[in-house]
């Protein structure tokens, strides 16, 4: 079996190949081209113990995914901090100011209203030539925290803005030359 060690023709999958695309982004722009990292999904498995005379036995129990970590720049020209912004808008919250103290806000956010805020998430990781090798997609995606980044006088670095989402399960499609295959599992 050919590794990439020997073989120039093998190549490994690369940190710094990756594209996340978010499409409930406004503007058009669903590429997050200013996306400077992102966690890809993973799960733990809870365990099952069962106790027989003086022995313990284990059984898997429940898959739960992992949350999703996003650090973006923050571009002037697109602004990550004015699509985070419509991304928690759409999903239903409502600023408070200018609301009366007396009046009853009914309205709130909603799953219904963040999954379809934000859209489909995927997360690919590319080849040199920019083909897609594998893509993570997450189902039923809502933001859970966005930080705006940290200012300081003393420090030239870009600005960011760190995002995490939850889901309720990811699927994986790989493409490993000829072979195309598909990881999906659903949370019961």
């Amino acid at each position: 079996m050919a590794n990439f060690w020997s073989t120039p023709d093998v190549e490994p999958k690369r940190n710094f190949r990756f594209q996340v695309q978010i499409t409930g982004l406004t503007g058009g722009n669903d590429v997050l081209w200013w996306a400077k990292t992102v966690t890809t999904p993973a799960f733990d498995v809870s365990e099952v113990e069962h106790n027989f005379l003086d022995n313990k036995f284990y059984f898997p129990g429940r898959v739960s995914w992992n949350e999703v970590s996003l650090t973006l720049v923050d571009p002037i020209s697109i602004d990550a901090v004015e699509q985070t912004n419509q991304l928690i808008l759409s999903s239903g919250y409502v600023i408070p100011a200018g609301v009366p103290a007396n009046a009853a806000q009914k309205s709130t956010i909603s799953k219904k209203g963040a999954t379809a805020a934000i859209g489909k998430v995927t997360i690919t990781i590319l080849q040199a030539d920019g083909t897609a090798v594998e893509t993570w997609t997450l189902n039923n995606p809502f933001i859970k925290s966005a930080k705006y980044g940290d200012l300081d006088y003393s420090s030239d670095d870009l600005r960011t803005v760190e995002m995490t989402l939850r889901y309720d399960w990811a699927t994986c499609e790989t493409d490993s030359g000829s072979n195309k295959t598909q990881f999906e599992t659903t949370t019961t």
